[in-house]
């Protein structure tokens, strides 16, 4: 493997970047998801000049941003990304930038939606960002293409060899979880209900970042040198957690005593089997069977480094980054200090 291609794992625990790197004319495309949303707030604050490509919004008297949460300080333009002759008039509109970062991801992850957003998208963003005089291109990917057996990750990848290959200076930043995908389960709790584990609860592992951490670690890639022509795997600190431990802590801060439900893998595989069948007759039942497939995977792989030598994931070789933990958030949760808006990252 090439030098460029080479997976960068930084220190365990890896430092703000010290530098300040100018103001930079940055498009930033995804800004409405709950990282895009993090990651124009820090941009802005750092003092770049920040155009958000956002979906076209109802008017209703408010602001644009107050309605999608975004700084008032950016430039919010509206078009469909998924049309390149929209993200060239709407979004570039001829002008120049310096930087592209790219949050976009399919809500999901079905095979259509994939390769509309995380390939196609990403695709006319990065042809129209080189004659828009773009030098560096910041892609959100995720760590699980790691071990491609979806749609929407073999979408991301092919998107990635794209990029990789476009002669712009990029950096391809692979996450582990979000902290929103793992909080699904506190009302639960809350009515007396147990908690739901695959298997033993111990199959997987993870080392989750916050919103705020992971928008800092984007934003700190347009002024650190090393972070430049390499794939990103970053966490975020602490060890990393099961989910069994997720649940042990959740009964902790909610004074509860634990109480686990184990939901059998095979279920998900029954699920699976008879969805496959029964879609390829009613097409909409197939987006079910990949549904089934994306819970299965997340059900049984871990969001940690992959050691290509021996197939294991390995907790130690993947980077630390920020301050907040899982734990610090569900406390925060509890305390209804703060919110979260899954989506479509609900499992349960």
């Amino acid at each position: 493997m090439s030098a460029r291609l080479t997976v960068t794992a930084h220190a365990a625990q890896h430092p703000p970047v010290p530098m300040n790197p100018p103001p930079r004319r940055i498009l930033l495309l995804g800004a409405t998801g709950t990282i895009g949303r993090a990651t124009a707030h820090v941009l802005v604050d750092c003092g770049h000049e920040v155009v958000c490509f956002v979906r076209p919004r109802q008017a209703d008297g408010s602001s644009i941003a107050a309605k999608t949460g975004l700084p008032e300080a950016a430039i919010i333009r509206q078009g469909d990304v998924t049309r390149p002759q929209s993200l060239a008039s709407d979004g570039f509109c001829g002008e120049r930038f310096d930087v592209v970062v790219s949050c976009l991801a399919s809500r999901t992850g079905i095979p259509d939606d994939a390769w509309a957003i995380d390939y196609d998208a990403n695709l006319n963003a990065l042809q129209l960002a080189k004659s828009a005089g773009v030098s560096h291109f910041i892609l959100l990917s995720a760590i699980c293409v790691q071990k491609p057996k979806l749609a929407f990750q073999h979408a991301k990848l092919a998107f990635e060899n794209a990029l990789i290959a476009s002669g712009l200076t990029w950096s391809i930043v692979r996450p582990t979880a979000f902290f929103k995908s793992l909080s699904g389960q506190i009302e639960r709790l809350r009515q007396g209900k147990p908690f739901l584990v695959f298997g033993d609860g111990e199959l997987t592992a993870c080392k989750p970042i916050s919103d705020g951490d992971l928008a800092r670690y984007i934003a700190e890639c347009i002024g650190d040198p090393e972070r430049h022509n390499h794939i990103l795997p970053i966490g975020g600190p602490g060890d990393a957690i099961t989910p069994r431990q997720q649940g042990e802590h959740l009964f902790a801060l909610l004074e509860k005593p634990p109480k686990f439900r184990h939901v059998p893998v095979g279920l998900l595989d029954a699920i699976i089997g008879t969805t496959s069948i029964v879609g390829r007759l009613f097409p909409k039942l197939a987006a079910k069977a990949e549904l089934a497939r994306i819970g299965r995977y997340y059900a049984t792989e871990s969001m940690l480094v992959l050691d290509p030598a021996t197939g294991r994931y390995d907790a130690e070789a993947t980077p630390s980054f920020g301050t907040e933990t899982l734990f610090d958030f569900y406390g925060r949760l509890i305390r209804g200090e703060a919110s979260v808006d899954r989506g479509d990252h609900a499992v349960f």
